[in-house]
């Protein structure tokens, strides 16, 4: 897409003004990086508060008679048992037991359920929604509204400044509130590994309610390129890159999505390749890698045994800031994906070691119930 085609967020103006580097991204012109770099992005994010704008994503509200049992009917997660308050990971699946995208799902208020998804996906998402589930229920897709993730340790100081209650809640949760003066809807949620919230805002105030945040000197903007490795670090998939419609739940290591009631009814998509897998073991799980030498392994170069036979590919990888040299994630039989296994990753023809690690490669600081 030239330039002039892509999208723009309702946040663009104020990233330009910010210096950011604006890239395509699924379909929008988003900021990859700001003044600073991407590693010291990074590293603000882990030790203090960053700002995102993830306003590509696509929000909408699905209403009817019953949509959460509804949703079920395309998902594997229990969200007939999905409590007000509450929000819930899971994936859209194709007949074959295939990942279309994965989501978010919540409760924040009594208006039907609210969902998230990936934005390269929305359309898409969108459209095989209502092609399964209308007009049992209905899909207001919410153009209208930002998206911002304010992620780090400090993410809970800066935003009980504005909205008090947030202190009280904990990793998952999710409620409709008003804030700065409009109506809001967050979650104690995010992409990073980090504690932090995500934001959804009226389009009209979005750059205002930016601008507020940003005048708390623990907050800085951050770019699409600490998202991604900040993501990697904690071991999160991306769609398209460690997880499409070829990819089953299973095989990406994202079982906890497949609810045991769901299980035991085996009443959802593809849900006898998801039981074979589960009862069998699929043919290929994702893992992480840490490159012990040569250059970071990313997307696309292949992954060897210790004999130098190629037995999977690496589907995201780069430097992890926080711990000093390359991770990676990607796929292998799973007689090779025990920690500690020794393998290889070629790179440029060369052939580089690395070892299978425990995920999330760094740990995960989310705030859950005592």
């Amino acid at each position: 897409m030239s330039q002039s085609d892509l999208k723009k967020t309702p946040l663009y103006e104020a990233h330009v003004a910010a210096g950011a580097r604006m890239v395509p991204f699924a379909g929008y012109a988003m900021p990859v990086q700001y003044r600073d770099g991407v590693l010291k992005e990074h590293l603000w994010t882990r030790e203090s508060a960053g700002l995102f704008d993830v306003s590509h994503m696509g929000q909408a509200r699905l209403r009817g008679v019953a949509p959460l049992s509804a949703f079920e009917e395309v998902t594997p997660g229990d969200f007939i048992g999905l409590l007000p308050g509450r929000q819930r990971y899971s994936v859209l699946l194709n007949r074959k037991g295939g990942v279309i995208d994965d989501l978010m799902a919540s409760r924040p208020d009594d208006d039907g359920l609210f969902v998230i998804v990936n934005g390269a996906c929305k359309d898409g998402d969108f459209a095989y929604i209502a092609d399964e589930l209308v007009p049992q229920i209905s899909i207001e897709r919410l153009e209208d509204r930002a998206l911002l993730a304010l992620q780090g340790p400090k993410a809970v100081d800066v935003l009980k400044t504005h909205i008090p209650e947030c202190a009280g809640k904990v990793f998952m949760d999710s409620w409709a509130t008003t804030g700065w003066g409009v109506d809001v809807l967050i979650s104690r949620s995010g992409y990073t590994g980090e504690d932090g919230y995500e934001i959804s805002v009226p389009g009209h105030a979005a750059e205002r309610i930016w601008i507020a945040l940003l005048e708390d000197e623990r907050v800085r903007p951050i770019g699409l390129g600490a998202r991604d490795s900040l993501r990697l670090e904690a071991g999160l998939p991306l769609y398209g890159h460690d997880v499409d419609e070829t990819v089953s739940p299973v095989e990406a290591g994202l079982t906890f999505a497949v609810s045991k009631k769901r299980r035991d009814a085996q009443d959802f998509p593809g849900a006898a390749r998801i039981a074979r897998e589960l009862a069998e073991g699929p043919s290929r799980v994702r893992v992480g890698l840490k490159v012990l030498d040569g250059p970071p392994a990313r997307e696309g170069a292949e992954i060897a045994d210790a004999d130098g036979q190629v037995v999977g590919v690496v589907t995201s990888g780069g430097f992890a800031p926080s711990l000093g040299h390359p991770i990676a994630m990607g796929f292998v039989p799973p007689a090779l994906s025990a920690v500690g296994t020794a393998l290889k990753v070629i790179v440029r023809g060369k052939a580089g070691t690395a070892q299978v690690v425990a995920m999330p490669f760094v740990p995960n600081r989310y705030v859950r119930k005592v």
